[in-house]
């Protein structure tokens, strides 16, 4: 019987080509600096377990970041909530007409959630965006 050629693990390369799987490095937040940036000065969404908040994006492509603290739990729950909404983002970023930073931060009521309804969240977020920053033109902090 042939022995068959040992199969060569994936180049980083590899995974790039397929279309719509993972979030690129150009698409996260990536830098405190930014994250700071996004939360000081950006708008505010509450949607669901999730707080959107957003602001006009300095580079060429959309970016978002992910803040889930330990007030959402322990560190099962905690990266179980990261999965869903880094998911989500992959599925629903299409849906965000704009170039935005956004911060997606989870309230302690995320861990009692679904990935179905974390999902939607980001998806009605992504959907409000440009309506929102449309609205707040022209009022004054309050």
């Amino acid at each position: 019987m042939p022995r068959s050629s040992p199969v060569s693990a994936p180049s980083p390369s590899d995974d790039a080509s397929k279309p719509g799987f993972g979030l690129p490095k150009r698409h996260r937040v990536r830098l405190r600096r930014d994250y700071r940036r996004i939360q000081g000065r950006g708008r505010k969404i509450r949607q669901g377990v999730l707080l959107c908040i957003f602001l006009p994006a300095s580079g060429s492509e959309s970016r978002v970041g992910i803040t889930v603290s330990r007030k959402v739990g322990n560190a099962v729950n905690r990266n179980r909530v990261k999965r869903w909404l880094r998911e989500a983002i992959r599925h629903e970023r299409d849906g965000l007409d704009g170039v935005w930073d956004v911060v997606f931060i989870a309230h302690p009521q995320a861990a009692g959630s679904s990935a179905v309804g974390i999902r939607a969240d980001v998806r009605s977020a992504f959907s409000r965006i440009p309506g929102e920053s449309r609205r707040s033109r022209g009022r004054g902090r309050r």
